[in-house]
């Protein structure tokens, strides 16, 4: 079956979750959080009343948070955690499009706030934005956020290399000029989405550079503008949040609930089940579910389904250095430390992907939540087609390429050894969840038919997401073979995803494992590919052709595997009202100041 098929069993699946869904399905209504701003696409205003008078709103986000700073880390789970409290200058809603957030309007060169050249953006604040210590939010926090994340040292998640300086003009008015010789056409990668919010100078000023893994108060209780404050955090457990009495929409009552509390632990199946079945909680997130299973669970009557297609891909990182280096694992080393058997060799990942039954995969683990793809930036309009080769189960081609390639079993144990004489056996790592287990025993079923040997491990989600990599489990140490995993985009354009794939991003003991590169993948050509992406107006032919070549480096290079385009997933209670969409673009709070209980 191919790859639209699926979509279009997927809109069919859609229609039928809308129909059953209590949720409000549209209109704006005013906000109150400035003149002429109105609330986002898709959602109400909770009833009139007292903000913070709702009670308790329980969210089950079964990969517990770590910590609720989003500069240190890209796992979702610490980002969703940390989107409750810090905000960005705007926010991506469902369906792609940028609303303002902190800021008082989303620029464009039409009122001249993004400069014709392409080589700064400005920014306005909302006038009498709090901090939720009752301090005032300018400009200068914004400055402070860039000195923060610019300096290598401290471990900063997102990339801003880019960056020739921020400056306050006044109060309300932040510049962003980029490097002379990268002006951003799209020019919104900066300060945009939960992974970008504004941080408080005054509370982090003495958290810069090495220091900032080791300020605890600041990373798990920061100081925000958003609807909540965190009063408590336990790491890979529970986070439990307090209404801001300073939150820009209290006096028009926003958020209706008083307290918060993510709870972590258990796994997607126990998080829908807890929703759907028992009714005890009123949200669960990434519920990467068989879809045997959470049908019936949704037929209970008790809640609802949502989902919502972006650019989620499950994939497999190979990695890129060596991981059995006992002396420096995994370290990049400046490209001194190669993997032996998947460094920039596309032939052996290309061979391991033909063997891969994505059909069966996808049927398996997601139904029409999934579809099989090749790409790691399945949005139409920018697929790099030259890849659909992978949707073709093909495992006597792959059988025929590593016979030509010199990988061949020696010793008849079933085994092919490379020419070096190194047996094709490999780890995969991957969370604890079913789904995951499933998919892993099908590779090692597909990768046994072609002869490479497989043992399937999983790492307990808090511990393989955390962030801060107190855990050699973590993806960005990368201490296995191989890992699989999903990450997507938060903006609707490529140039910010594929940042991550940069030589600069991969992470390393020298920068704390911060950066994004979780492949440790490092091609000059991908790097002026991405240079030139960065440059190309967004309306000019020639970016959509640099999208789809970064797309085929990484597969050419034998970097990823892509395996399935995901939905996002998560369950909401009956009466949870004013979520709208499922944001799969964004944080999946980042309307929770709308949500009440009706």
């Amino acid at each position: 079956m191919k790859r639209w098929k699926w979509l279009g069993l997927f809109a069919v699946f859609a229609l039928v979750l809308a129909a059953c869904s209590p949720a409000d399905t549209g209109g704006t209504t005013t906000t109150g959080e400035g003149p002429g701003t109105t609330a986002p696409p898709g959602t109400t205003a909770p009833p009139g009343g007292t903000a913070g008078e709702g009670g308790e709103m329980l969210l089950l986000q079964w990969q517990a948070p770590s910590q609720a700073n989003a500069y240190l880390s890209t796992g979702t789970k610490d980002l969703l955690a940390s989107s409750l409290v810090l905000e960005p200058l705007a926010e991506v809603a469902p369906d792609g499009t940028l609303v303002p957030a902190l800021a008082e309007a989303i620029p464009s060169k039409a009122d001249g706030t993004i400069a014709e050249d392409d080589t700064s953006i400005t920014w306005t604040l909302k006038e009498g934005l709090l901090w939720s210590d009752g301090s005032p939010v300018t400009a200068d926090d914004a400055v402070f956020t860039w000195e923060y994340c610019s300096n290598e040292l401290t471990g900063c998640a997102q990339d801003m290399s880019f960056v020739e300086s921020v400056v306050a003009v006044d109060d309300l008015t932040i510049q962003v000029t980029w490097l002379a010789d990268k002006p951003q056409a799209y020019p919104f990668t900066m300060f945009t989405t939960f992974q970008q919010p504004i941080i408080q100078r005054a509370q982090f000023a003495d958290c810069v550079g090495a220091a900032a893994q080791g300020c605890t108060d600041q990373n798990f209780s920061p100081v925000g503008t958003g609807p909540y404050t965190v009063t408590e955090l336990r790491p890979e457990d529970t986070v439990v949040y307090g209404f801001n009495p300073n939150y820009r929409g209290a006096a028009e009552g926003r958020p209706f609930f008083g307290t918060v509390t993510i709870k972590g632990g258990g796994d997607a199946e126990a998080s829908a089940r807890s929703v759907l079945e028992i009714d005890e909680a009123d949200y669960g997130w990434n519920l990467q579910v068989a879809p045997e299973i959470l049908g019936p669970m949704e037929a209970a009557g008790n809640g609802v389904v949502k989902v919502g297609f972006t650019a989620n891909v499950e994939h497999l990182n190979l990695n890129q250095t060596d991981n059995r280096n006992d002396a420096a694992p995994s370290d990049y080393a400046d490209g001194t430390n190669p993997n032996p058997f998947f460094y920039l060799n596309g032939d052996l990942a290309r061979a391991l992907s033909m063997a891969i039954n994505r059909e069966e995969m996808t049927a398996v683990a997601y139904g029409p939540a999934g579809a099989p793809t090749c790409t790691l930036w399945p949005v139409p309009g920018d697929i790099a087609t030259s890849l659909d080769w992978c949707l073709t189960h093909d495992p006597d081609g792959a059988n025929a390429l590593l016979d030509q390639l010199g990988y061949v079993d020696t010793d008849d144990d079933g085994i092919r050894e490379t020419p070096d004489g190194l047996p094709l056996e490999f780890e995969i790592v991957t969370s604890t969840n079913a789904v995951r287990q499933s998919e892993q025993e099908l590779i090692a079923r597909d990768w046994a038919a072609i002869g490479v040997g497989v043992s399937n491990r999983n790492e307990d989600a808090s511990l393989f997401f955390d962030g801060t990599c107190a855990s050699d489990a973590c993806i960005w140490k990368f201490f296995t073979d191989i890992q699989m995993f999903t990450n997507g985009a938060s903006l609707p354009d490529a140039l910010g995803y594929f940042a991550g794939f940069k030589c600069s991003e991969i992470p390393t003991p020298a920068n704390n494992w911060g950066g994004g590169n979780t492949t440790h993948y490092c091609n000059p050509e991908f790097d002026t590919t991405w240079d030139e992406l960065s440059i190309t107006a967004l309306d000019d032919p020639a970016r959509i052709a640099l999208v789809q070549r970064v797309q085929e480096l990484i597969v050419e290079d034998g970097a990823i595997i892509s395996l399935v385009h995901r939905a996002s997933v998560s369950a909401f209670g009956n009466d949870i009202q004013g979520v709208g969409d499922l944001n799969a673009w964004d944080s999946e709070y980042w309307n929770i100041e709308e949500w009440s209980r009706g």
